[in-house]
């Protein structure tokens, strides 16, 4: 719900050749790049510190890759014509990310923050000279869930899922703390 209300928010406003960044193709991610390619024509750059999660976002329709190395920002840039993306749905929200996908933002874009833990701190001039709009996103309606499943149903959106029987739920917790859970930790009782 939350990956598909920030990338139904950030599709209304994106045109054909225009870029859509998403950061982190995790658990969330991976639907939000699913739903972007499927209510939009934006170009879809996908960011990620994980070669794996790369691979995922390949197949739920990213159209360039880029690996989180430290010179995501100057790859995006570059991906864009200098310009930056005019939409960035960051679904890691902590770290640097924030204030990397800030910079990936297209002047008069807009960066839509899902992830959360970290802060958002800069120059008010530099949002007022950039015209730059931050949008907040919080899970979704009832009605944006039946559009979600309307997707799901027609094969356009598939959750990507590592089962767990429920007395492996600290393995579960494990592998997603060390980053090796790629799409979803599902516990099966």
């Amino acid at each position: 719900m939350t990956a598909y209300r920030a990338a139904k928010k950030a599709s209304r406003h994106l045109l054909p050749g225009e870029h859509a960044v998403v950061i982190g193709a995790g658990g969330l991610g991976h639907i939000g790049i699913q739903v972007l390619a499927a209510l939009c024509a934006a170009e879809i750059v996908v960011v990620d510190r994980s070669e794996k999660s790369l691979e995922l976002a390949k197949t739920c329709g990213a159209h360039h890759l880029v690996k989180a190395d430290g010179d995501e920002v100057e790859a995006v840039l570059a991906l864009t014509g200098g310009r930056g993306a005019e939409a960035v749905i960051d679904f890691v929200g902590e770290g640097d990310a924030v204030a990397k996908g800030l910079a990936m933002t297209a002047n008069a874009g807009t960066y839509y923050i899902v992830g959360y833990g970290g802060k958002i701190e800069l120059p008010t001039i530099d949002m007022i000279t950039t015209e730059k709009s931050i949008v907040g996103n919080l899970v979704g309606t009832y009605a944006e869930l039946v559009e979600l499943m309307a997707l799901a149903d027609r094969g356009l959106v598939t959750l990507h899922t590592r089962e767990y029987r429920l007395s492996e739920a600290n393995d579960a917790l494990h592998d997603l703390h060390h980053g090796r859970i790629h799409g979803r930790a599902v516990l099966i009782p």
